[in-house]
């Protein structure tokens, strides 16, 4: 394995084992998700190191695979939850349910039936709240213990206007009714935290947005009173580069930023990286099967589709891509797309590839992130089979799905 310090900031498609990519797309077949454990693990070590004193917690949305939650809590990592399943699957995985915490965005009953549960059994878990109704609805479950507030800073950035939850108000308690919540929070549970979260894929040059709403959430922290507050939570969203030429997040600058806009405070700084841990952790190889010349392009079909990676389809994501076969062709535009009827199906359009040829093997890269957790069986294509990576060793985390378990819940 590699030593995490000595690992590079970013990992570009070229960075991979072409050879060994190859023998995994012909012993277990594609589309085929890839994801490299050691990789994860130097990810986390690297943004942990950015920030020794805070408590780096690892937002399980990104990729809740039982492989990569193992990776990150045998790093020393703690993990943040959005839904019960993921509390339920990082217990599986080894997490101890004290050190999770749950941020609760409009929970279904049975979220909460199983959150209070949980913390009635384990004190120490940490529920975060955007809604005075959750509050509510809790008291009603008998719950009492450790609660966080999420503040809507007012304030979004990310690379989508989908994912800019810092300014949706959808996310979080609004700013100017924050102190009265945490008056009637302290009435009758343990206030422990503030949580904010502005958006998703930050880089080096979002973070005077980033940092203006981290400013916010501390100064609110100060207002309420940080010295009676365990930790304020500035959530994650830190992002990776996804096109060639885009420079990694400079974690030096970004640690810095984001300590001088809090200010000073007695709670403990929380976040919660979650892409920038898995998502060049992980890549999608995918076999070529048509070519066709169009009037105004050539169309590559692969194997993979919108159901195996639906990023570009839903937020217009770049994903970058090699010709693992014959990177070496020379490289033509190219339209790559999969085997769904619809035009949203594309991975690339008129995009330089080394010219691909039928039964060649395509890397999409940057898939660790988003990739598998958003997967579906639309077309009743089944799921990919993942295979995870751990120094020379490669075994299959998640088998390939079978058309028996598309329909194995029909009546």
């Amino acid at each position: 394995m590699t030593n995490p310090a000595d690992s590079p900031a970013v990992r570009r498609l070229d960075d991979w084992n072409r050879d060994r990519l190859e023998s995994l797309a012909a012993t277990h077949e594609t589309p085929l998700y890839v994801i490299d454990l050691d990789r994860v693990t130097a990810n986390y070590t690297r943004f942990s190191s950015a920030f020794p004193d805070a408590d780096v917690m690892y937002a399980a949305k990104a990729h809740t695979g039982k492989a990569v939650l193992e990776a990150v809590l045998e790093a020393g990592g703690t993990i943040e939850c959005a839904a019960w399943g993921e509390l339920q699957r990082s217990i599986d995985a080894g997490a101890d349910p004290n050190e999770l915490q749950y941020t609760a965005v409009n929970p279904p009953d049975h979220d909460l039936d199983y959150a209070a549960e949980l913390g009635a059994e384990n004190p120490g878990l940490t529920i975060t709240i955007g809604a005075t109704d959750t509050l509510e609805r809790l008291a009603e479950r008998g719950y009492n213990g450790r609660i966080a507030i999420r503040i809507n800073p007012g304030i979004g950035t990310g690379h989508h206007e989908k994912v800019a939850t810092g300014a949706d108000a959808k996310f979080g308690i609004p700013y100017k009714r924050v102190p009265a919540v945490a008056n009637r929070v302290r009435e009758a549970f343990d206030l422990v935290g503030l949580h904010a979260h502005a958006g998703s894929g930050v880089l080096t040059d979002d973070l005077e947005d980033h940092c203006r709403a981290i400013e916010r959430v501390g100064d609110m922290a100060r207002r309420v009173g940080d010295d009676d507050l365990e930790f304020v939570d500035v959530g994650g969203g830190y992002g990776v580069p996804y096109r060639e030429d885009e420079p990694p997040l400079d974690l030096e600058k970004t640690s810095d930023m984001v300590r001088e806009a809090i200010g000073d405070l007695d709670a403990q700084l929380k976040l919660e990286p979650g892409r920038y841990v898995v998502a060049d952790a992980g890549l999608i190889l995918t076999e070529v099967n048509t070519i066709k010349k169009a009037p105004d392009t050539t169309v590559v079909g692969v194997d993979a589709s919108l159901s195996t990676l639906i990023r570009p389809a839903m937020f217009g994501s770049y994903h970058p891509m090699l010709n693992v076969t014959a990177p070496d062709r020379d490289a033509e535009p190219m339209t790559v797309g999969g085997p769904v009827c619809t035009s949203a199906d594309v991975f690339a359009h008129d995009r330089p590839i080394a010219r691909p040829e039928r039964s060649d093997i395509l890397a999409i890269g940057n898939a660790g992130s988003y990739g598998y957790e958003l997967a579906n069986q639309f077309h009743s294509q089944p799921k990919p089979a993942e295979v995870a990576l751990e120094g020379d060793d490669a075994r299959v985390a998640r088998r390939r799905e079978t058309l028996e378990d598309v329909t194995r819940l029909e009546q």
